[in-house]
């Protein structure tokens, strides 16, 4: 497949903005107003069902799904399961956010279990990503692993099990199993904010909702986030006023911006 232009991730952009997709997030404890935050200010409509009652119904009228293994319990669990499950049977895209899988066996089972239920998008740092191929993970959340060295792991992955596989780090490393797309963007704020990667999770899960192609919608979800946040970055002190313009300035980022403005490889 053709790696995404600039073009396409500002057409991404303007779809995004323009059909608001409903976005189901099973997320952790942690990150869940930020992510709700961050979706509202791109310009998607969040909302948190994380309960098995209601979990598979709501799948089925949003537009697109992520699950994030941040902060598992059963309860969660078993409702990922079913979100998980009626978004496959139903064609709705969702992301999977395997948070800290590899040294914590019991959510490196859920994650092994949910990739079976086809992901649309897989989205994790590098020993996460290193973990689904059958490594020994990252230092709880944070990744030990350049993403470049997870890159023939993600390939696999996505080949296997047909999706995207966006490994985070640096420099971001996306790819369908075929084509590597790289996005240089970013700064180092963004590791000092909680909940920034969950919330590109659910980003993406936006992005998939509508955007047709899976590699186009995760790397523009990727870029939409980094290129705000370089630009919330030139006008703010610390981490404590970067979350605050972050937010600002995913709300505002035009789509001729994005495409100036991104560093695609």
């Amino acid at each position: 497949m053709a790696s995404p232009r600039a073009a396409d991730l500002a057409d991404a952009l303007a779809s995004m903005r323009r059909q608001q997709p409903l976005t189901h997030c099973l997320t952790n404890i942690v990150a869940a107003p930020w992510t709700a935050n961050v979706l509202l200010a791109a310009g998607a409509a969040p909302a948190m069902v994380d309960n098995a009652h209601e979990a598979a119904g709501f799948t089925q009228v949003a537009s697109a799904v992520l699950v994030n293994l941040g902060t598992p319990y059963d309860d969660t669990s078993a409702a990922m399961r079913v979100a998980a499950s009626a978004a496959a049977e139903h064609g709705t895209p969702w992301v999977l956010d395997p948070v800290a899988v590899g040294g914590l066996p019991w959510r490196t089972e859920l994650a092994a279990e949910l990739l079976d239920a086809r992901p649309a998008v897989v989205r994790g740092n590098a020993s996460e990503v290193l973990a689904l191929g059958g490594g020994g993970g990252g230092r709880g959340v944070d990744s030990t692993d350049d993403p470049a060295a997870a890159m023939d792991a993600a390939r696999a992955l996505a080949g296997e099990h047909g999706c995207v596989v966006a490994v985070s780090g640096p420099v971001d490393h996306l790819t369908d199993g075929d084509t590597i797309v790289r996005v240089a963007n970013g700064h180092e704020w963004l590791t000092r904010v909680t909940g920034v990667g969950c919330a590109l999770g659910a980003l993406m899960a936006a992005y998939a909702g509508s955007v047709d192609d899976r590699l186009t919608a995760a790397v523009a979800a990727t870029a939409h986030l980094t290129v705000a946040a370089d630009v919330a970055a030139e006008t703010t002190r610390g981490p404590g006023s970067f979350a605050v313009s972050l937010l600002d300035e995913l709300a505002i980022l035009m789509p001729r911006t994005l495409a100036e403005r991104v560093r695609l490889s």
